[in-house]
């Protein structure tokens, strides 16, 4: 159990948040391509000189010999159908019926069969997409259930609630994928919903079919396990945001949520969610992990490190050229990649001197990470240098969370920055 715990439940998370999120045409085969890039190879060998397309090109042929296995069973058992029909309709030279022969033939062949249909397809695990929901599992879109179609709820808010929900939800990977758009409309689609203390208001194994952010009072999540009594695991109060993974990966309640005093809430119901939510955080991450994987500095994290950071990442445009990003000699909070346009840094080597221009950063380029490394003031300015630039950030906690396998790099390329402000001083 302490395996599975540990080894197993990890890749699985991550594989069908992966599966979930992206939603593949062909979800075998890009379960298998997911599992090749996380361990380089099918059969264990070592592929590590292998490129890409190779590797794709080993996930094909190994769904396409799954495939023709198939077909092999699938013919095979015509066959035998076939052949069973034709003995039945001729009668047997001996005279006898072979209907008992084929009975017993029968009985054995069923045994093999059901041998083979539990290695081929198991049951689904205990626990998974119970109930009325197993109908509605495969949310997609088609000609029947066109997007376009949807009309969120909306219900009236003063500007001071806008902001406050607004600012809750910040902090939360899967919101800080909506544009300002999309934002004003899964905030005016809250609910306010205003409960008393001891009120149970989801269910450990239901059906999740919305979500809450707390603004005052405080709830325990309780979890019950082996038949023992329920237990505190965690306790949330205002900002917090509880119950939106029974929608992200559309399975029953994990734990059960009971308010210890009175308390107001905002309620998002699960369409709402997965119209807007959920497509816009899967397009964000697509999006951002394409990108970090064309970035040298993140070119040998694993598949899950880079989604980890794609998730983490906000984004600032700046229309004009000649915008300030960050200023010399203040406090860095913040790490950058330039994800489209130009921008370029200036020093100023002394005090009331005219800063120099020291390095250009263009789209896949990064700065801002020597304040963050070293804890120290703002070394030089950044602007653009384009118009329409866009950058990707995220604050201190977070790079100092996520960024620990890549810090050695950092740290080492740094030495970049010595050279261009040697270079730069010495043409001044």
């Amino acid at each position: 159990m302490l395996y599975i715990q540990e080894k197993v439940n990890p890749i699985l998370e991550a594989l069908v948040t992966a599966v979930l999120l992206e939603r593949p045409d062909d979800p075998a085969f890009f379960m298998l391509k997911w599992l090749c890039e996380q361990t380089k190879s099918l059969d264990g060998q070592d592929r590590a000189g292998a490129s890409p397309g190779e590797e794709i090109e080993t996930v094909r042929a190994e769904l396409k010999r799954l495939k023709d296995r198939k077909a092999e069973l699938e013919a095979l058992a015509t066959g035998e159908q076939g052949a069973e029909k034709a003995d039945m309709a001729s009668p047997r030279c001996d005279g006898k019926s072979d209907r008992s022969t084929k009975a017993d033939e029968n009985s054995e062949d069923d045994d093999e069969d059901d041998d083979d249909t539990v290695e081929v397809m198991p049951e689904p695990p205990k626990g998974m997409n119970r109930g009325p929901r197993q109908s509605v599992s495969a949310e997609a879109y088609g000609d029947w259930n066109k997007k376009s179609d949807f009309k969120p709820p909306v219900y009236d808010k003063t500007a001071e609630q806008k902001a406050r929900i607004a600012k809750a939800l910040e902090p939360s990977f899967l919101f800080q994928a909506l544009d300002s758009e999309e934002m004003d409309t899964v905030t005016l689609a809250f609910k306010e919903k205003q409960v008393e203390a001891g009120e149970r208001l989801i269910q450990q194994g239901d059906d999740g079919e919305c979500m809450f952010l707390i603004e005052e009072g405080s709830v325990d999540c309780l979890k019950a396990k082996d038949g023992e009594a329920e237990k505190v695991v965690k306790t949330c109060g205002p900002g917090d945001v509880f119950g939106e993974l029974a929608l992200l990966y559309n399975c029953p309640r994990a734990a059960s949520v009971q308010t210890t005093s009175k308390t107001t809430l905002w309620e998002l119901d699960r369409e709402t969610f997965n119209r807007i939510v959920k497509d816009a955080a899967a397009k964000k991450r697509t999006t951002y992990t394409e990108f970090l994987k064309k970035v040298p500095l993140f070119g040998n994290m694993d598949q899950y490190e880079t989604m980890t950071i794609a998730d983490a990442l906000k984004v600032e445009n700046y229309e004009k050229p000649g915008e300030q990003i960050i200023q010399q000699g203040d406090a860095g909070d913040k790490f950058y990649i330039v994800l489209e346009g130009e921008c370029e840094a200036k020093k100023a080597f002394v005090q009331g001197q005219e800063p120099q221009k020291v390095m250009t950063h263009k789209a896949g380029d990064y700065f801002g990470e020597l304040s963050l490394l070293k804890n120290e003031l703002r070394a030089a300015s950044v602007y653009t240098s384009a118009p329409n630039v866009k950058v990707l950030f995220m604050d201190r906690k977070t790079f100092k969370r996520l960024c620990g396998p890549i810090e050695d790099i950092l740290r080492r390329e740094a030495k970049r920055y010595e050279m261009a402000a040697g270079a730069a001083s010495s043409s001044a």
